[in-house]
């Protein structure tokens, strides 16, 4: 009956198809030639197909025996990788790892972590959440995500918190844009004459209150793709990580201004990952926790051993 199939045939039809002969196959597995064709015999019989062209000198695969072959190897790969999962679970490894992300981290960063740890733990799942301000270290607080990266106002009590890296803001506007042609430092009175876009928390209770807005004319936005989009249309100004305007500037199309109330280093914003106490850290969690941190520092060039933090209030609104 077909439920008598075996592991060991699967795997030694797969080694006389690889190996091209019966023979070969026996050198591989060291057996001797006639239990590996009593073994394909028996798999023949129980299958209820002939896998085999015993016609020629060297037998060969039937049509049916190439059908067979394919779902051979898939079945024989499903067993080695539960046999991997289980022998990583016994190690440790986690099944699944959920991260909670601020949008400020340089995305180029975080798609190559999640390229490098498919490599290293592909059988671990991994989770995305990116949000803003306080949004993420409250996914890490309720249990949604087991690390989370914040800047430096988020609401973190309770979550131990550790320091990695930092990033610029830096205000721009579109070359087309009245602040564009302002030369020099530009007064607070001038700035709150046009629209200041702001990056706001999602949701009517927000809980990191506003800093950095220097004008009463806003524009609230809870994603950075939407700021970076009104910006580069002209339609107000406003704080924006530097890896992600750095090409706009390069090419002329957003310009940096020089608001009169800030230094020219006002807003470089500390990050910090961010977990709860009795985190549990198998090895792909503690793989995330070293590998994360070194590509945004490569990234944002902020945060080298023995630079010194800047703490600063993570105000966005500017």
């Amino acid at each position: 009956m077909p439920d008598a199939i075996t592991l060991d045939q699967l795997r030694t039809f797969i080694a006389v198809v690889d190996e091209g002969s019966f023979s070969a196959a026996g050198r591989r597995l060291r057996r001797v030639q006639s239990a590996v064709s009593h073994a394909m015999a028996n798999l023949e019989a129980q299958l209820g197909v002939r896998i085999w062209d015993r016609s020629t000198k060297i037998p060969t695969l039937t049509p049916g025996g190439k059908v067979l072959l394919a779902s051979a190897r898939r079945i024989c790969a499903d067993v080695d990788a539960l046999q991997g999962v289980a022998g990583g679970l016994v190690g440790g490894l986690e099944a699944s790892v959920s991260l909670a992300l601020d949008a400020i981290l340089p995305v180029r960063a975080v798609v190559d972590v999640c390229r490098e740890f498919a490599r290293e733990f592909p059988t671990v799942e991994l989770r995305l959440h990116t949000e803003t301000l306080s949004s993420v270290s409250a996914l890490v607080l309720d249990g949604t995500c087991q690390i989370g990266v914040v800047g430096p106002a988020a609401h973190a009590q309770g979550l131990e918190r550790e320091y990695f890296a930092s990033v610029q803001l830096i205000p721009v506007v579109a070359k087309e844009h009245p602040l564009a042609a302002r030369a020099g430092r530009i007064p607070t009175q001038v700035l709150a004459e046009h629209v200041n876009v702001v990056l706001s928390e999602r949701g009517s209770e927000r809980q990191t209150p506003d800093q950095g807005v220097l004008s009463p004319r806003t524009w609230r936005v809870a994603d950075l793709g939407t700021k970076h989009a009104l910006l580069l249309g002209g339609l107000g100004w406003g704080n924006m990580p530097e890896h992600m305007v750095r090409e706009d500037i390069a090419r002329g199309r957003l310009v940096r201004i020089r608001p009169a109330a800030w230094s020219d280093d006002e807003w470089n914003l500390s990050l910090s990952v961010v977990h709860r106490p009795a985190l549990s850290k198998g090895p792909a969690t503690r793989w995330i926790l070293r590998r994360l941190p070194e590509l945004c520092v490569r990234e944002t060039g902020l945060g080298a051993p023995g630079r010194r933090r800047r703490k600063r209030s993570d105000a966005r609104g500017g």
